[in-house]
């Protein structure tokens, strides 16, 4: 499970980099590194020239960092799970992956490492990201409980391409542990993973339903989806479909797979009116991004969005996330 995450990241490191003389009392010392998760989940309705999104925060411990969105251009966001906040002792301020964010240029080395799996544009930004936590899961040096398959970090990237429409990726970090036998018992070595590469929408066929895309970190939620919510007529849900004609609409092109085709300000309308129902007493925002009218806030975090720096060797313009669709 990816909760089990959250009881594993406090970690010790070896101090090493002392002189020689000095190096035998000093590695008695330890230096704590901690992995601040953050949970929660992310709602995306696409619908005729608009989508709109909203990120709920589910805290995993008491102190846990919220998800953060960061802009990545002005028709992409990206909503960050996972470690991505990570504290050093004696370092007041913490290691923020949505800070300073510089997408990697085409011409950098490490992206011409990088095979087939995504278009170009989405493989800069996972490099970006994974150029930012190999220093940090570096440092991890005692043997963590996480399975193989589970991400220490995660993000979603939400857009709309310019003439290709709106799209959805998740994008996944695991990690790598090799036990170093010269330095000791329980000395691990870890690594991170080039990141996973998941098309969320648009769906694959013509045919398949439109419909809400939700991603939850960790994914083991209990908590049952907004989707299923509609289609087992949550009272909540039914309060607002009862409420207002043009909900009635939105909801009715859920429930039949054409999410697509619901008015923009209507569904924007209605998933502002559902998302404190879910949240509670937990903290929430709610963006649009538009073809013409790119990112906006409905209801904007507490803090500045973060901004990601622009490569000079990138394109004013970036291609499209989503694969192009093959030739028949």
């Amino acid at each position: 499970m990816q909760s089990s995450v959250v009881l594993c990241l406090l970690v010790v490191v070896m101090l090493a980099a002392w002189p020689h003389a000095a190096r035998a009392q000093q590695e008695q010392l330890e230096n704590e590194i901690v992995a601040n998760l953050a949970g929660g989940r992310v709602i995306v309705h696409v619908s005729r020239e608009r989508l709109t999104f909203a990120v709920i925060d589910q805290p995993l411990e008491v102190n846990s960092a919220p998800p953060r969105v960061l802009s990545l251009d002005g028709t992409h966001v990206g909503v960050l799970f996972g470690a991505e906040e990570w504290q050093l002792s004696g370092d007041p301020h913490p290691v923020r992956l949505d800070r300073n964010f510089q997408r990697i240029g085409k011409q950098d080395p490490r992206y011409q490492a990088y095979n087939d799996q995504a278009e170009p544009d989405l493989e800069m930004i996972g490099v970006g990201f994974l150029e930012k936590l190999r220093p940090l899961v570096g440092q991890l040096h005692n043997k963590l409980q996480v399975k193989s398959d589970d991400p220490i970090f995660e993000v979603v990237v939400i857009g709309y391409a310019l003439n290709y429409g709106p799209e959805v990726w998740q994008v996944e970090y695991r990690i790598e542990q090799d036990e170093v036998g010269a330095r000791g018992k329980d000395y691990w070595q870890t690594r991170v993973l080039r990141p996973r590469f998941t098309q969320l929408y648009p769906p694959e066929g013509k045919r398949t339903p439109r419909t809400l895309v939700e991603v939850r970190f960790p994914d083991d939620a209990s908590d049952p989806e907004l989707r299923s919510l509609i289609q087992r007529n949550d009272p909540r849900i039914e309060r607002l479909r009862s409420s207002d004609q043009r909900f009635a609409k939105v909801l009715q092109a859920i429930d039949k797979g054409e999410a697509q085709k619901a008015v923009d300000q209507d569904a924007t309308d209605l998933l502002r009116a559902i998302v404190p129902l879910l949240a509670g007493d937990r903290k929430f925002v709610v963006g649009t991004i538009g073809e013409q009218q790119g990112f906006d806030w409905v209801v904007a975090p507490d803090e500045p969005i973060e901004k990601a720096g622009q490569d000079k060797n990138q394109p004013p313009e970036a291609p499209t996330l989503r694969r192009k669709p093959k030739s028949p």
